[in-house]
């Protein structure tokens, strides 16, 4: 394709250009973008991009075909896409046999033909951009009612749920595993929606460091992450995992008990650590001999809805080793499954009602000096409008210390920005 660069001053551009922008992308089959809400972290949050593609043939769909489209590859073009939970079954020797309403494909990374980067004071338009600008400029972000979405059916009953933390606590008595995920989803059928007009408002409502919008033919992702799964730049690789939650206050007084209550909370610090010690673990099979660190452990974020204990791994990457082989070593990530992950793999599946699909998968971009940035899709919708199904779903980590109806508890407080943006209640 004839590939050229435009750059123009974000002073020449209206104010909902970004918005004007993503709505123009989602009329492409392929769409991916990536927004940092402009918020601090530590190692920092996405980078603000934009790709689309109306078609992509030559997509990989497995880790091992993407093994060999990048094998010599010399793109100068980044690649936008995600993984699926499921992606654990070409890793290990697993299975995925409950229900979906969603189908999204295993994998899938598409090359941009358009894509779109802002910096600081600017933003460049690559690719195919003949008649671009225009036609953004051009796209209207027209007012939109509120969603109005039906009441949501939890696919397990809270009674059911409340029996599989007692049963997850039974099997850490048992020695099966230290701590698992356990995840529960909340859907609704016939809805009809305005996808983009749905994730601007969910951003609004819940900013988030590694938030995205993607677009997979009739599969839609509207995210609100504020996980980083794992990002290398040079030879750094870097790993966030988040486990540790609590409601904000609503005065400045009790927002700093709540803060001081979750840093000396002796079960969210055990999860967390124990998470920490996997990733570490999952790092050192690509890192160089010594080289993992965790700079930060038990940091305290505040987001717009709640605390979040964040630690940071780092580890410095052998010569030579491929994404797929990095992925292949660190995926899915450790805050999402539990340990040891195999068994809690393995657990998940027999309690669980839903397959995950793209949920505690993970969308991000790939660049062509090959860093890449992932996240951990959580806070997220799932939607397909060809058949009108609504899905999202959320979790905690189960250890025997867990109290159920503090769990079912924490799954609703993850949900609450995503049932404000509805409108929605549950059934």
């Amino acid at each position: 394709m004839s590939a050229t660069s435009l750059t123009v001053p974000l002073t020449r551009l209206p104010a909902d250009f970004r918005a004007r922008a993503l709505r123009w992308a989602a009329q492409f089959s392929y769409c991916a973008y990536f927004e940092p809400n402009d918020l601090t972290y530590p190692e920092g949050p996405f980078r603000r991009l934009l790709g689309v593609a109306a078609e992509a043939p030559t997509a990989p769909h497995t880790l091992a075909e993407l093994q060999t489209e990048l094998v010599g590859s010399s793109s100068t073009v980044p690649r936008f896409g995600f993984l699926t939970y499921e992606v654990k079954n070409e890793i290990e020797a697993l299975h995925s046999h409950n229900a979906s309403g969603l189908a999204w494909p295993a994998l899938h990374f598409f090359e941009a033909q358009t894509w779109l980067t802002w910096e600081t004071d600017t933003v460049t338009l690559h690719g195919r951009t003949a008649g671009v600008l225009a036609a953004i400029l051009a796209t209207e972000v027209p007012p939109t009612a509120a969603p109005a979405v039906p009441p949501l059916t939890p696919r397990m009953p809270k009674a059911d749920y409340l029996a599989a933390v007692e049963a997850v606590r039974e099997d850490i008595l048992n020695g099966e595993v230290y701590e698992l995920n356990l995840c529960q989803e909340f859907y609704a059928e016939g809805v009809q929606l305005d996808p983009t007009d749905v994730f601007l408002r969910l951003n609004a409502a819940s900013p988030a460091p590694f938030a995205g919008f993607v677009r997979h033919q009739q599969h839609y992702l509207l995210c609100a992450s504020p996980e980083r799964f794992l990002s290398r730049h040079g030879t750094t690789l870097v790993s966030q995992p988040i486990k540790g939650t609590i409601r904000r206050g609503l005065t400045s007084a009790e927002d700093d008990q709540q803060r001081h209550q979750l840093l000396h909370d002796e079960k969210e610090r055990a999860e967390n650590l124990m998470i920490v010690d996997l990733v570490r673990n999952d790092l050192a099979r690509v890192a160089r001999t010594g080289t993992v660190q965790v700079p930060e452990l038990f940091g305290l974020y505040p987001f717009r809805h709640v605390w979040q204990m964040i630690s940071t791994v780092t580890a410095e990457l052998q010569p030579a080793t491929s994404l797929p082989t990095i992925l292949r070593a660190a995926f899915p990530m450790g805050s999402m499954t539990g340990a040891p992950k195999i068994r809690a793999m393995q657990l998940i599946e027999h309690y669980e009602r839903t397959r995950r699909g793209l949920y505690s998968g993970s969308i991000g971009y790939v660049l062509p000096d090959g860093s890449f940035d992932f996240n951990v899709v959580i806070r997220s919708l799932q939607y397909r409008p060809d058949t009108g199904y609504l899905s999202f779903q959320v979790g905690s980590a189960i250890t025997y210390d867990s109290v159920p109806e503090r769990e079912y508890d924490e799954c609703l407080l993850k949900a609450r920005a995503i049932l404000e943006v509805l409108g929605a209640e549950i059934r």
